[in-house]
């Protein structure tokens, strides 16, 4: 799975939590400062879980805490399985 792949997919996600359009989530942004919260953050890595079928930690949006850095990281995990 391409990086790019992973990245649209994680807008996708992230701008349905926090009720935008995919195109208006910059993937160097903070999800923080996008507004992702905390319970969204712990859906979010459910999500990553039933879509690449990889386990991920709950904190896993606080430790990779940008679009890309998560994307970076998803790719890593996913290519290794």
């Amino acid at each position: 799975m391409s990086p790019d792949t992973i990245r649209m997919w994680l807008r996708e996600r992230v701008a349905f939590y926090v009720e935008r359009d995919p195109e208006e989530i910059d993937p160097d942004v903070e999800l923080v400062e996008i507004g992702l919260d905390s319970v969204f953050a712990m859906s979010l890595s459910g999500d990553i879980e039933d879509e690449f079928g990889v386990f991920v930690e709950p904190t896993v949006a606080w430790d990779h805490p940008t679009v890309n850095a998560l994307t970076g990281y998803l790719h890593d995990v996913v290519v290794t399985i």
